[in-house]
Formats: C-alpha cells, structure tokens, sequence
C-alpha cells in the first residue's frame, strides 16, 4: 500500500486490521516504505533485488526522522543497483562483530569443555597467554605471522615446550571454529612447531630429595591441593582423573575410574593401596556432591597453575608437574622390584600384542600389589630407616 510519507503521517499510521503487520510503500522513493506492527512498534524498511534475483528486506532504524531514513534508503538502493547486496553485508558485518578470538574461544571452552579431560589447560593457555594478546581480533583477520609472534614471545619468556602446547590450543579452537563456518580458514600450517614429538617427551623424574620436599610440603599443607599431589603419587594416576574423583567411583574391589575421563576411553579398576584409601578419607569433605577434591563442594579443584605457584615456593622444588608424579611413580615401582606388566597395567597402560586383545584379566591382586609396594616405597623415602636397619636389609638382599 503506497502512502505519502512524512513525520506527522507516519505517527498516524496502523496495521490493517486482522493483520500482523502493514507496509506502507513512499510514493516518492520506491523501494523504501515503513512497516507498522499490530503492536504500534514500527521501523522503516527498504527492499531491493540482488544480483541473482532475490528480493532483499532491510530495516532501518525506527528512530530517524523520514528523510534521513529516506536518504539512507536511497544509499542501500543505489548500493544494489550497483549490483552489491547490502544485507548480506550487514549480516557479515553482524556476525564479524560475534567472532574475535576471545568470543570464539568462549564458546569452544563452553561447547566442547565437558567432553576434553584437558579443559583447564586449555582454558589457561587461551585466558593467561592468547587473549590479552589476540582476544579482541577478529578471527578471520588474525594473520600467521601475528600467531607467530606470540609464539617467539613465549618461546622466549617460557620455552619451546610451552609455545607448542598453545600453539596446539589455537589450533584446536581455529579448527573446532573453521568447521562451523561456511568461511573461515585457519592460519596455522604445518612447520610452525618449535619442537619435535620425541623432544617434547618429558623425563623429569623427582629425585629422592625432592620426593621427600614434595610430600612434607604437602603434608604440611591444609587446602586441597596439598592431598591432591600426594593422592596422584600414591596412584600414579594423571591429574583430572584424580582431581575429579567422587566418592561413587569407589567399588569393593577398588576405584573405578569412568572411561569418559580416562585416557583408555574404558572404565579403569584402580585398586587402592591402605595409603592412599586413608588419604582419601583424610580430605576434608566439601558440599554433599561427592566430590573428593574440591574448593566449594560444587565443582572439582581448578586453578592448578596458581595452586602450583603456591605449592611451589612452599616446598623449593621447580621445574616439574603433576605428571611428573605419575612419571615419578612409575620409577618407583621399578625400585620396589614390582613385575614390569604389573606395573604398566596398574598405570592402565595396555599390553602389546595378541595379549592385549585376549588377555582381559583384571588382575586386581597383582595391581594391588604394585600399589602397595609404591606406598612402601614412598614411605621408606619420606621417612628413611636407620642406616644400620638399611644396611641389614640390603645385605640380606645380596645374599639371597
């Protein structure tokens, strides 16, 4: 329906009766009119086809006096005559605004973070070294060389080792964001690494001296964190499989640890030695969730990079982590002369071979035993026997 157009016309206009919503066509401009709502709301409109046909409807905002909004509508019309598509470009320009780096990664962390065991690192690596940095980019404008420059800089400040693990975190969040847009490529390529696999295998193994820092630090400390590094020694467990732990993964024959937080993807029987089932239920207890190790009873312990910094200065050990713990106790099963396959299966490790795909003993007794034999471990090197008791027992070792 065409009208005539002014200020004090278009106060005075309605929507049909019986209908939603009414257009009322400029009888000066074609293409640009007002849409009146049922309601009374009303915003200015302009329509126009593209290149390929399509009728185009764009609205204008409802608080511009007629002429600007019809000078505006002249511009958009004389756009699309020129064969561009200014919808589509409000729409790309909408959605650029919703696609920094910071917002995406947001999202990749609120979608995806259930399902990664290693969520926390992630989120650390994107919050403390990506965002303040690259946050606030657009991700489709972010450049490689802009991401290789905030990799030199951690290289530099923190190591190769660090500048690969968030070069792996950008990787991840571009790639999760490239398969949910029609548009985006992501910068990274291969070679951007700065090291090889078998170069960023760690070796750290604590040392005797350093165990025994570790453990009396912990053992002196109060928050949770203190039982959480003795916890994973005792079990050699990794870190989210024992910082999520509840108390309904506890069985009669051990703990079970759900597949969907361990590495294996498949329930894992963890049978527990004394020490570390006394641990456990020394932790003080936090909400009615169940959970073992938390700050406020409603979500497991986070925050490990300043727990660590914290644990850190009180114990005077640096340069290890909490795998090396696992790392650590795996050594220390070799000391205490546990069978190497019992060993490796207490870690959850799988046997090679034809065993591997048969042999689906539990073997509980057996991890049992490795367990208990790593506490007895831990224990003679926290609190080491008299040198006279030492040397009996050694020589009775020697002689058979």
């Amino acid at each position: 329906m065409k009208a005539r157009l002014t200020n004090g016309t278009v106060k005075d206009l309605a929507a049909h009766p019986g209908q939603d919503r009414t257009i009322y066509w400029d009888e000066t401009l074609p293409g640009f009119g007002v849409m009146v709502m049922a309601s009374g709301a009303r915003s200015y409109v302009v329509q126009y086809r593209n290149l390929q046909g399509k009728s185009r409807r764009m609205s204008l905002s409802s608080v511009l006096k007629v002429e600007k909004a019809r000078k505006e509508a002249m511009g958009i019309l004389s756009e699309a005559a020129k064969g561009a598509d200014p919808l589509e470009a409000r729409r790309k320009a909408a959605e650029k605004v919703g696609n920094t780096l910071k917002a995406v990664g947001d999202d990749y962390l609120a979608r995806e973070g259930k399902a990664l065991r290693s969520i926390d690192q992630r989120r650390d690596h994107l919050e403390r070294l990506v965002f303040p940095k690259l946050g606030r980019k657009q991700i489709a404008d972010i450049k490689r060389s802009e991401i290789t420059a905030l990799l030199d800089r951690i290289e530099d400040e923190q190591g190769p080792v660090m500048a690969d693990a968030v070069l792996a975190t950008i990787r991840r969040v571009m790639a999760w964001h490239a398969g949910r847009s029609d548009d985006f490529r992501s910068p990274i390529v291969r070679g951007m690494a700065r090291t090889k696999p078998k170069e960023r295998r760690r070796s750290r193994v604590l040392s005797d001296d350093e165990l025994r820092a570790v453990w009396k630090a912990a053992e002196a400390g109060t928050n949770v964190f203190d039982y959480l590094v003795r916890f994973i020694l005792l079990t050699a467990t990794r870190r989210n499989e024992a910082a999520r732990k509840r108390d309904k993964e506890n069985a009669t024959d051990g703990w079970i640890i759900p597949g969907s937080r361990h590495k294996s993807k498949r329930d894992f029987l963890l049978p527990m030695s004394a020490a570390a089932q006394a641990l456990e239920k020394a932790v003080p207890k936090i909400g009615r969730r169940g959970l073992i190790f938390s700050t406020d009873g409603q979500t497991p312990i986070s925050g490990f990079s300043k727990f660590k910094a914290d644990f850190d200065t009180r114990c005077k050990v640096t340069g290890w982590t909490l795998h090396d713990l696992r790392r650590t106790a795996r050594t220390l099963m070799s000391r205490a002369k546990a069978d190497p396959d019992h060993a490796e299966l207490a870690l959850g490790h799988v046997i090679a071979g034809i065993r591997g795909t048969y042999d689906v003993h539990a073997y509980r007794d057996e991890k049992l035993a490795v367990f208990e034999a790593l506490a007895a471990q831990i224990e003679r090197i926290i609190n080491p026997p008299p040198s006279n008791v030492l040397q009996f027992a050694e020589a009775r070792v020697e002689h058979g």
